[in-house]
């Protein structure tokens, strides 16, 4: 997703709409958080984010329940295991 701006309504225009799960094996996309909005370029797998829509590649919002979700995530600690882990319409349409 590279830059990421997280909306207010899951029914804006082009918002993903994200369900954060518990465990990495139920997760499609593996996604590393980085302070370096540089190292988030081109790579849906590292996400920095921001707090202007304008500035963003990708706008999400967090849904409340899996079924209303587009993707699956799961939070990584290093940037070398992020990845996605399914097959997925959003891949390379995030970043």
């Amino acid at each position: 997703m590279a830059r990421v701006y997280v909306a207010d309504n899951k029914y804006e225009t082009n918002v993903i709409k994200v369900y954060r799960v518990d465990s990495k094996y139920d997760a499609d996309l593996l996604f590393y958080e980085t302070d370096n909005k540089y190292d988030a370029d081109d790579k849906d797998e590292i996400w920095y984010f921001v707090d202007n829509k304008y500035e963003a590649t990708a706008s999400l919002y967090w849904v409340d329940n899996k079924y209303d979700s587009d993707i699956l995530v799961y939070k990584v600690d290093s940037k070398y295991d992020a990845q996605w882990r399914t097959s997925n319409s959003f891949v390379t349409r995030l970043s």
